[in-house]
């Protein structure tokens, strides 16, 4: 089992970066598996592996771990990533302020262009 949830797990990260990964869980997976997994993940996410602990949610689609995450990165000064982790949770309340921050980034280019 667990050399089978390690390779669902390394496809689901073949890509890193700002692209969506994905918006839906490993559809193979078992409830047991995505429990065993998630507890997992929060293990690491508590010991500080935050990395480890992203890509296994990612694969589970855990929304609350995907949201903790985002708020480690926020902290971190890294909103961007932050609103990757927020929109894979589909946590809209923690995405709009970051939505909000690129249109004054983006409208205080457009008014320098406009200079």
């Amino acid at each position: 089992m667990a050399d089978e949830v390690k390779k669902l797990i390394a496809e689901k990260q073949k890509c890193d970066g700002f692209i969506k990964v994905t918006d839906e869980p490993v559809s193979g997976l078992t409830s047991e598996q995505k429990v065993f997994l998630n507890r997992k993940a929060n293990m690491l996410y508590n010991q500080g592996d935050i990395e480890q602990a992203r890509r296994i949610y990612t694969t589970t689609g855990y929304s609350d771990g995907l949201t903790r995450v985002g708020d480690v990165y926020m902290q971190e000064h890294k909103s961007i990533s932050a609103l990757k982790q927020y929109l894979l949770a589909h946590n809209t309340k923690k995405a709009e302020p970051i939505y909000q921050d690129i249109a004054k980034v983006i409208s205080a280019m457009l008014k320098d262009d406009a200079l």
